[in-house]
């Protein structure tokens, strides 16, 4: 079996390391192309150009199925990767988790690029799926960025002024990027601070990683997987700054283990 992964960075290690989990024996293919981000305050034709590259770079591998690691391609480029792809390679997309953090009703505050914010794709769902819960859609400039270069400064500052924004008394907390979870911890010990340390966090790699084993189908085998990492179509080796995230050490633990 093999699963491919694209997003505009290391966002996509979140899900890559549920899917180490879940199938250790799993061949990974983690497509991205980090020299054009950030993608956020790009338009959705560059976005949809951007996100075609790293997916069509990742169907040179033949994978059994594609995720989408990203959720501002998932908003801006999802039809286009499923009309060029499929049905040859399912395509998963990352929506972020608005129905079950809503389940409850309460207070739910999403945590998402100037991009994902307030985009018609992401008020969709909070009017499909926020039912009785009061929803808040905070904005994260330059957290995304922060993360994919490791830069402890900047992550400290956006994740502290995101936190400040978000009301206070919030049940759940969506996390709408998924580079957003690769730094949960940070969050969490913010939030704690200024909102509430009952907050409930809901990102979305497992529940990808679980959906892409569905629609691949495919066989597994003994023992640990390959791993191939593309940048921009050009094999490359794991950046540096994953070694700073949990995710990303998993996945290396594996191969050198």
């Amino acid at each position: 079996m093999k699963i491919a992964l694209m997003d505009s960075g290391i966002g996509l290690l979140a899900a890559a390391a549920a899917l180490r989990k879940l199938r250790p024996d799993a061949d990974l293919v983690l497509s991205s192309d980090p020299a054009s981000m950030p993608w956020g305050p790009r338009t959705a034709e560059e976005i949809t150009e951007l996100a075609l590259g790293c997916a069509r770079a990742a169907a040179a591998e033949r994978p059994d199925a594609l995720i989408v690691a990203c959720n501002t391609a998932s908003v801006h480029a999802l039809d286009a990767l499923r009309a060029e792809l499929e049905p040859r390679i399912p395509v998963i997309g990352t929506v972020p988790a608005i129905k079950p953090a809503s389940a409850r009703g309460g207070r739910v505050a999403i945590w998402a690029t100037p991009a994902t914010t307030g985009s018609a794709y992401q008020r969709g769902l909070i009017r499909e799926f926020g039912g009785a819960a009061e929803v808040t859609e905070v904005a994260c400039p330059g957290l995304a960025d922060a993360i994919e270069h490791g830069d402890e400064e900047a992550i400290t500052a956006a994740v502290a002024d995101a936190a400040s924004r978000t009301p206070a008394g919030t049940d759940e907390l969506v996390l709408g990027c998924t580079h957003y979870e690769l730094v949960d911890d940070r969050i969490r010990e913010a939030l704690a601070s200024v909102v509430s340390p009952a907050v409930t966090y809901h990102g979305s790699a497992e529940a990808v990683a679980a959906q892409a084993l569905r629609r691949a189908a495919a066989p597994g085998g003994p023992g640990t997987g390959t791993l191939t990492v593309l940048h921009a179509g050009a094999p490359t080796a794991l950046p540096a700054a994953a070694a700073l995230y949990p995710q990303g050490r998993t996945l290396t633990a594996a191969l050198t283990g």
